[in-house]
């Protein structure tokens, strides 16, 4: 998915500023998916108005700039259903925590744990949001993505609660543990 088509997406639901879907996408719903800056939405949003694919009105402000309120066209949902028709990529995971756990054995058992609690608090607020997007969500769609990701949440909350000893009950330290089959390929 590229940023022109999560644009448009997000025109699905109602005219919006490039503020607006900015906030989307970082805060929102959307925050999910991909990650678009200012830098990628503005230019996507001028090519889709020339392209007809969005619709673009300014709207005069008081002391500032006029603001520009974009929407979808006819056109654009049509590219918008054309582009959802094509099969989606894999998803990516990248996770920094992940790698620090993976290192773990090389930090103190009480730094592993502070992460761990970090990462268990991050995560609770992450599906506290999840869950009041549930009132916001008024088609099958919406409801489908929620659901999901307060499960995906809930099961990585349960993991990290059940496993957690893993890498803080144990004393042992440092390299002995850092092989991972490294010369089983010899």
């Amino acid at each position: 998915m590229n940023v022109r088509t999560l644009c448009l997406g997000v025109l699905q639901f109602g005219e919006a500023t490039g503020y607006e879907i900015k906030k989307m996408v970082e805060e929102g719903m959307f925050n999910h998916f991909i990650e678009a800056s200012y830098g990628s939405i503005y230019p996507a949003l001028t090519r889709m108005s020339q392209e007809g694919l969005v619709t673009c009105r300014q709207e005069a402000q008081s002391g500032k700039p006029d603001k520009k309120i974009y929407a979808i066209t006819p056109t654009g949902r049509a590219e918008l259903v054309r582009t959802l028709s094509e099969a989606p990529r894999a998803d990516i995971f990248k996770s920094e925590f992940l790698f620090v756990m993976l290192l773990g054995d090389l930090l103190s058992r009480d730094h592993i744990a502070g992460v761990l609690g970090q990462r268990i608090n991050e995560m609770r607020a992450e599906l506290q949001e999840m869950r009041a997007f549930t009132g916001d969500c008024d088609h099958r769609g919406g409801r489908f993505v929620v659901g999901y990701g307060i499960a995906v949440y809930e099961a990585g909350l349960r993991y990290l609660d059940q496993n957690r000893d893993l890498l803080t009950a144990t004393e042992e330290t440092g390299a002995s543990r850092l092989t991972l089959n490294a010369g089983a390929a010899e």
